[in-house]
């Protein structure tokens, strides 16, 4: 086979594995023809992951985009650090459980406050693996590749050999006696994924259905030895920290743990069906119930000592009374003055001129 007749062989063979699910043999001579095609139009440079967009997709993006406005108008992406550390331990305990992770929570915040743990020494590492990322989260970017595979090999370090590099042979996932999935052969996995992140530079669509399209698209090409699980999870949740910063401290993860076999069943019924549309729905779905259990469980509204904390995070120069208060426009007057003075007495602020002419910067 001549080199150019090669490539277009390994493309045909990545077009039916994206849009045919193999249903389709590469030995039919007619579907290289529909390739061939295909390659003459210079304006094809990837294969968008199928999907239909429906009512019931519609409905979660719009009640989820509701529920993210209510968190930040409650100033819930910033407030409570205690609780934000509980919600990262629980997504850590939960993405680990449903791989078969033993420890509990208390042992996660155990290890995480460096006290020595009783257990397996294979579940104290993916812990530690695992805190590891979610430390350096921030750093990562959801569209790079290189990042992805940087990230899988802090999850998997000394866990498996050639962690954060992908898999050179064939795998299967067997359930019982059952085959429950075959993955696409080693050699059509970078095709796989360079796609799958020109995919994800497609700025046309939504953050929460491209998170879920590439969750459940990775799981599919299952690119790596072991760690395809808790790597889609850790990459939606990146995809969507992108555009919402409360996704780094939402517990998703947890509803998914506590029905594990609607999660596995999802994704058999999307290979079955060669699309994510089904799976999209169900990751909404949990997105959804997440944010409503966190608006439910933080009726509160942020303290005194909270306000200023979530306030000077976001300022970098002098300030006045008149900017405090634009910023939480529900309290009064009073109480932002009241909140100012509380600051300057605590030397978190420093105070500057006096009644219409003060000014605030941070100590």
């Amino acid at each position: 086979m001549k080199t150019n007749d090669t490539k277009i062989y390994l493309f045909v063979t990545h077009w039916l594995e994206v849009q045919q699910r193999y249903k389709f043999a590469l030995k039919n001579n007619k579907y290289k023809k529909t390739i061939y095609l295909i390659l003459s139009n210079d304006s094809i440079k990837y294969m968008k992951p199928p999907y239909d967009l429906n009512s019931i997709i519609l409905k979660f993006v719009s009640s989820i985009s509701e529920k993210i406005g209510e968190v930040n108008a409650k100033y819930l992406i910033k407030t409570n650090p205690t609780l934000r550390k509980q919600n990262q331990i629980k997504t850590i305990h939960s993405s680990l459980s449903i791989e078969g992770n033993t420890l509990s929570e208390e042992q996660i915040t155990a290890i995480l406050e460096n006290k020595r743990v009783v257990g397996p020494q294979k579940d104290i590492l993916e812990v530690l693996n695992a805190l590891e990322v979610y430390k350096n989260l921030k750093t990562l970017k959801f569209n790079n590749e290189k990042d992805f595979l940087k990230a899988h090999q802090w999850l998997m370090n000394n866990l498996i050999e050639n962690s954060g590099k992908y898999r050179t042979q064939g795998v299967g996932i067997v359930k019982g006696s059952k085959v429950e999935h075959i993955a696409p052969p080693a050699s059509n996995v970078p095709f796989l994924m360079k796609d799958l992140f020109i995919y994800l530079k497609d700025k046309t669509e939504l953050s929460l259905i491209k998170s879920c399209v590439f969750h459940y698209e990775m799981e599919f090409i299952h690119p790596f030895m072991d760690g395809n699980g808790r790597m889609g999870r850790l990459w939606q949740t990146l995809i969507l920290m992108n555009e919402y910063p409360i996704f780094e401290f939402l517990p998703f993860e947890t509803l998914i743990s506590n029905n594990q076999s609607e999660y596995y069943k999802v994704l058999s019924a999307c290979d079955k069906e060669g699309k994510s549309t089904k799976f999209i729905e169900y990751m909404l779905r949990i997105i959804d119930q997440s944010l409503s259990d966190l608006l439910k469980n933080s009726n509160k509204r942020p303290s005194e000592n909270e306000r200023m904390s979530i306030f000077l995070e976001t300022i970098n120069s002098n300030f006045t009374r008149k900017d405090y208060l634009n910023y939480f426009k529900d309290i009064s007057s009073a109480t932002a003055s009241r909140d100012l003075k509380t600051a300057v007495e605590n030397k978190l602020i420093n105070k500057i001129g006096d009644k219409k002419i003060t000014v605030y910067n941070k100590n």
